[in-house]
């Protein structure tokens, strides 16, 4: 998605691509520069608040920060429930945090949570305010947090907590003039969608693209066409809030269609 969102996004600007993998920052930052993209890459994990006051340091020293898309994750197909809290909950609290302080006067940025944090039951209110304000090296420790044991349980938490986050953002990146949003993708063709179909979960999600309003998988080229109209002039009063792009699957389970 990262790379799609950049080769539609990239043209006549300087893309700065981060990722905690060198070899896949290499490979891609390569292959957009072959491309005519002017490209600069830095390694970053996103976990750590050093790492990502680096990037957004560095971004700044290129320029006018304009545009930012947050796509690192974990799924559970891939990771612990320590490590996607790690990554997908305090990783998208530091980038909201550490970009909300550089981006510029009329930039906007896009968060990539997921539709299920559309499926996850209500958090209290007193949960709910914890994840959203709560300075990020704190949401690790939060009692209800550190409770949480299981890779599928720990994802639709920080993917709401996203959804949270990205709300409680939108003031501060509107004192800075900016604006900020979050796309919660659906079963999408990516290789981190590609194992999840191959995990366990995998006759589900299969089931529920059949049930959707689409009846098919998405591409990253999807979610790059929705991050371009969130990070566009065309978006220019909408901020705080999450944008499905699930073909139709959130909407075809709660209204009770059934799998078959």
């Amino acid at each position: 998605m990262g790379q799609a969102i950049a080769r539609r996004l990239g043209s006549s600007k300087t893309v700065l691509l981060a990722d905690n993998n060198e070899r896949v920052l290499t490979s891609v930052a390569e292959s957009l520069s072959a491309d005519g993209y002017d490209v600069e890459s830095q390694p970053v994990d996103v976990s750590a608040a050093q790492s990502v006051r680096a990037l957004a340091t560095f971004a700044a020293s290129l320029g006018p920060v304009v545009q930012l898309a947050h796509t690192a994750g974990l799924s559970p197909a891939q990771a612990s429930a320590d490590a996607i809290l790690a990554v997908d909950l305090l990783g998208v609290a530091l980038v909201l945090q550490e970009f909300g302080d550089v981006i510029a006067p009329g930039g906007a940025g896009v968060v990539i949570a997921s539709m299920a944090g559309h499926f996850m039951p209500p958090l209290t209110a007193e949960q709910e305010k914890a994840l959203a304000h709560s300075p990020p090296e704190e949401l690790l420790t939060l009692d209800f947090v550190t409770r949480i044991s299981e890779p599928n349980f720990a994802y639709p938490v920080a993917k709401q907590a996203n959804h949270l986050r990205v709300r409680a953002a939108s003031a501060h990146w509107g004192r800075q003039g900016a604006r900020i949003n979050s796309i919660s993708p659906g079963i999408i063709s990516t290789p981190m969608g590609q194992q999840e179909l191959d995990s366990p979960v995998g006759d589900g999600m299969r089931a529920m693209i059949a049930m959707s309003g689409t009846g098919r998988i998405g591409t990253p080229d999807d979610i790059a066409a929705a991050t371009a109209f969130l990070l566009g002039s065309d978006a220019s009063f909408i901020t705080g809030t999450d944008l499905l792009v699930d073909g139709g699957v959130v909407a075809a389970v709660k209204a009770g269609s059934p799998y078959s």
